[in-house]
């Protein structure tokens, strides 16, 4: 039985092939005895706990750290065994990407819950957390290059000469997408400094419409006649922007005009009719009402009061009342509204 246990096969005993499984046996029975008690009666903690990390770190313990428990008991059985030299580095470069692999996803995963709870914290709205997809892409780009840049460093590879031989063909690449790159920007500048954001009614020039998507470089705006509008996220941050969402009251002017055959009585009878119609509506701040000047057919009243929303529809809703309200005044009053008229005076000749 010692002799057959001492025969070799492949430059080791069979012996040391069943120490490696038996390892390898017990390697495994280990993860999966931390996995189902240790990591259940943590899970059974962090319900009852109020944080989020503690979950954080059990849920990536499951998907990072299990694994590579599991691939340490494979790798402490294989390498109990006398191997090939090419076999060795095979499996010491599977071993470097499997850890660099998991790593990177780790760290993306703290970020991403990281800039999630500054988000929450802050108590940003939806659509602001649909906005950080964004840079949460980009930051997670970035963060596997650098990984992959590693990875290749440890692997044996030169990274500065690769970046030294990149680096025509990187200035290339740049010109050519200075664009994309003003747009990349430029979306960093929408995020950080929130001129608008989604759901707001914007104007850019003759253009309007509700924000609907902020993306890395395009901005997609719904306008009032149904059509999607498309702009660059360059062109929105090189333009005068009108954000009637971060409007916080509306001043509101109008005209009225009434005929010259009007008395004096009724002329100043007639601002005290404006402010009360004005006055009697909610969320209503009247500011003046004024005999302006003489028209060329009417004498012209000025009137101005704010609306404490920046919703159009109640805006309108209440100019209509106004004007429902002055309208039955008026004609309580008998004043007539002036509407464009020409008097012809004829002059006739007596010889």
């Amino acid at each position: 039985m010692q002799n057959l246990l001492n025969e070799t096969f492949l430059g080791n005993s069979i012996w040391q092939y069943i120490s490696a499984v038996i390892v390898l046996i017990i390697g495994i029975t280990a993860v999966k005895i931390f996995k189902k008690i240790v990591l259940h009666k943590l899970k059974s903690w962090a319900e009852k706990t109020k944080t989020h990390i503690d979950n954080l770190l059990l849920r990536e313990s499951e998907k990072t750290v299990i694994p590579l428990l599991y691939y340490g008991a494979v790798y402490l059985a294989v390498t109990s065994l006398t191997l090939n030299s090419k076999i060795g580095k095979f499996i010491d470069y599977t071993s470097i990407i499997l850890v660099t692999f998991f790593s990177i996803r780790l760290f993306t995963s703290f970020l991403n819950f990281g800039l999630n709870i500054f988000l929450s914290k802050r108590g940003t709205a939806e659509s602001r957390k649909k906005e950080l997809r964004g840079i949460s892409t980009i930051l997670n780009i970035l963060i596997w290059i650098f990984g992959i840049m590693f990875l290749l460093e440890n692997l044996g590879f030169n990274i500065g000469t690769i970046i030294a031989g990149l680096g025509i063909g990187g200035i290339a690449i740049a010109l050519a997408a200075q664009t994309i790159l003003g747009d990349l920007f430029s979306y960093f500048v929408i995020f950080l400094d929130r001129p608008f954001e989604i759901g707001d009614f914007i104007t850019v020039g003759d253009k309007a419409g509700s924000v609907e998507y902020i993306g890395i470089k395009t901005t997609r705006l719904r306008a009032i006649g149904g059509e999607q509008l498309v702009f660059s996220n360059k062109d929105l941050t090189n333009s005068r922007i009108h954000n009637y969402k971060k409007m916080q009251k509306r001043r509101v002017v109008f005209t009225l005009g009434v005929t010259y055959q009007a008395t004096a009585e009724q002329l100043k009878a007639i601002p005290k009719i404006v402010k009360e119609a004005i006055e009697g509506q909610e969320d209503v701040t009247f500011d003046r009402a004024h005999f302006a000047n003489y028209g060329d057919s009417s004498l012209n009243f000025e009137c101005v009061y704010y609306v404490i929303s920046a919703d159009y529809t109640k805006y309108m809703d209440i100019q209509q009342a106004i004007n429902l309200k002055i309208y039955t005044e008026f004609a309580n009053l008998g004043v007539e509204f002036a509407y464009p008229t020409r008097t012809v005076f004829i002059s006739k000749d007596v010889e």
